[in-house]
């Protein structure tokens, strides 16, 4: 038995077949591909048909290299019925061309579990997309989330509303630009052109899945923030995070810490139950931890929040002979442009 690619240009029938599927993501969303054009990536769609029967769907993202080549890239996919298809799916992704193909199953694996080196053809490669994560899940009374918070967050999602602040979902992508951009030039993170984010906000709720910004206010000011990306049952929190407040105080004083983060982090996870979704991913957490870095307290911020520690490990299939040679390649490349940005060849994660 075999799996056949089978193109789809209908953008609402093809999100529903991602949106009904029990192993997905946002990220195979049809919005998530019309983002990545802006990048100079093609998007490819296809059903995966066995025996007459539609089985998965995946999106595909073309990148082009030199000469003609390029690559292939499932950005946390391919959306499937059951693993057990993956080694039918590589069959048919070794029709479609290109050098290789990643793809970022969206299976979550326990983080003390055993990663696996291969799953069926595909072997063990870097993901894309953070490997690492926290999952939260929202289908738990709000009693139970409160709870799972570290005693510290209890006590700051006591304080925030004392102080003032408010939390919701929020049209102002100025204001979200603003803390975005200030929170990469912080941590010297890397971000993609303002265009990239601005098409996935427009286009990632046209088809059947949402893009949304939330935003934490404190009289007025916007001062913790994200964007998040939603099908199916998982929201995710994809970018953001959070400026001090620069207004002056009573008397000229520096205002106090209103606990605008925690009013961010606390607010999504009670924004993710209303709209019915079963899951918050909290997208990235560091591979090694390093109190010298910026992504350890982003961590710690995100660990008290509760919730499960994951993996969502990458894979490849070699389509070229001169896929090695480009694996190799990538790598130096972001080795490089991690050293330009921070000094180090470390990942943030």
């Amino acid at each position: 038995m075999r799996i056949e690619l089978q193109e789809i240009t209908d953008a609402h029938a093809y999100d529903a077949v991602v949106a009904a599927l029990p192993i997905t993501s946002a990220l195979q969303g049809w919005g998530y591909g019309e983002a990545r054009r802006v990048l100079g990536q093609t998007p490819q769609r296809y059903l995966l048909r066995k025996a007459g029967r539609t089985v998965g769907a995946l999106q595909l993202l073309r990148k082009p290299l030199v000469a003609g080549l390029t690559t292939l890239y499932a950005p946390r996919g391919p959306a499937l019925e059951t693993l057990d298809d993956l080694p039918l799916v590589a069959d048919a992704l070794k029709r479609v061309g290109g050098v290789n193909v990643k793809i970022e199953p969206p299976v979550p694996v326990d983080a003390s579990d055993v990663i696996p080196e291969a799953l069926g053809p595909f072997t063990r490669a870097e993901a894309e997309q953070p490997e690492h994560t926290i999952l939260v899940d929202t289908t738990r009374t709000e009693a139970e989330l409160l709870a799972d918070l570290h005693s510290m967050a209890r006590r700051n999602v006591k304080a925030y509303a004392k102080n003032g602040v408010t939390v919701g979902r929020d049209d102002d992508f100025e204001a979200f630009w603003e803390i975005f951009t200030a929170t990469n030039e912080r941590a010297k993170l890397g971000a993609f052109p303002r265009a990239y984010y601005e098409t996935m906000l427009r286009e990632g709720g046209r088809y059947g899945g949402e893009a949304y910004l939330i935003l934490a206010r404190h009289e007025g000011r916007a001062l913790a923030g994200g964007f998040y990306l939603a099908l199916g049952g998982t929201t995710n929190y994809l970018y953001g995070g959070s400026i001090r407040d620069d207004r002056p105080g009573e008397n000229g004083e520096p205002r106090k810490d209103v606990k605008a983060p925690t009013a961010f982090y606390w607010g999504s996870i009670l924004d993710a139950k209303a709209h019915g979704y079963r899951a918050l991913d909290l997208w990235g957490i560091p591979r090694v931890l390093d109190e010298s870095k910026h992504s350890f307290g982003v961590f710690k911020m995100k660990e008290n929040f509760g919730g499960r520690k994951v993996w969502f490990p990458g894979y490849q299939l070699a389509l070229s002979p001169l896929a090695g040679a480009l694996t190799r390649a990538q790598r130096l490349r972001k080795d490089l442009n991690n050293y330009r940005k921070r000094g180090t060849t470390k990942d943030v994660l």
